[in-house]
């Protein structure tokens, strides 16, 4: 073999464990994008022991209450006026991640899955029927707090099976597999789901695929789980269309009739 090839491929070699280092130590830059709070409301301070987790919120004394996850880059403040209008009989509680809205800390997957529960836990003291919803990444983090705490209903967004997967598909040709830190691994979740769930996709999401959120649904116990399609919309312009409301209003926090009890154990 000429020195020269062998010199070539020692130098692609070093480029590509190179971006392989890069994609292993700022991945998470490639994941979450925080963003500052824009709508000036009430909020609740959340005291973790390594971070102080900022809520917006919209009180409302009642049962009934409604937790939201949002997207990457999303600040989920802002869907406090159209929430208000949907939900007027809910408490609403906007959780912003690790780093967004004014809460500190860094984010990850398992620093958001905590901050989760503790959110439920305090929200849980004075409201009985929580209904939980995720929107993109949050569909991640909603589904693994719906399958530790009793959710009233749960209402995924643009849900993938795994952030794993998308990221496979995003960087083919990197062992994204061995490298990512933060996988949100959402079908090992579905199912311990045991509330009624609705799936909600754009028909034009060029983000997370269609064929990604089918591959969750199939993970839920029979009966469990339906999908929504929403026509001639894509992933970042889902909630301009009309059907958008409605299908969130659609049944959040059934009566107790509803519910759907487990599967029986196989042991």
């Amino acid at each position: 073999m000429p020195r020269t090839l062998i010199w070539s491929l020692l130098l692609l070699a070093v480029l590509y464990a190179g971006i392989c280092l890069l994609l292993f130590v700022y991945q998470r830059g490639l994941i979450y994008f925080p963003q500052p709070r824009h709508l000036d409301a009430p909020s609740l301070t959340l005291q973790q022991p390594d971070a102080t987790i900022q809520v917006s919120l919209r009180p409302y004394e009642g049962p009934n209450a409604l937790i939201y996850f949002g997207g990457n880059a999303e600040d989920v403040s802002l869907n406090l006026p159209d929430f208000t209008r949907a939900f007027p009989d809910h408490a609403l509680y906007l959780m912003h991640y690790r780093g967004y809205g004014g809460s500190d800390g860094s984010p990850s997957e398992e620093a958001l899955a905590a901050d989760a529960l503790a959110l439920y836990d305090r929200v849980a003291t004075q409201h009985s029927c929580i209904a939980v919803v995720g929107r993109s990444l949050g569909s991640g983090v909603a589904i693994r707090l719906a399958s530790l705490r009793p959710a009233s209903r749960l209402i995924l967004i643009t849900p993938y099976n795994s952030l794993a997967e998308l990221a496979t598909r995003q960087f083919p040709v990197f062992p994204v597999g061995w490298l990512l830190k933060d996988r949100f691994e959402s079908w090992r979740y579905a199912g311990a789901i045991t509330v009624l769930t609705r799936l909600i996709v754009a028909e034009r999401d060029d983000i997370i695929p269609r064929e990604s959120s089918e591959r969750l649904l199939r993970h839920f116990p029979p009966g469990v789980a339906s999908l929504h399609l929403i026509p001639s919309r894509g992933h970042n312009d889902l909630s301009a269309s009309p059907a958008y409301l409605p299908l969130l209003q659609a049944g959040v926090c059934p009566p107790a009739s509803e519910r759907v009890s487990a599967p029986p154990s196989a042991g």
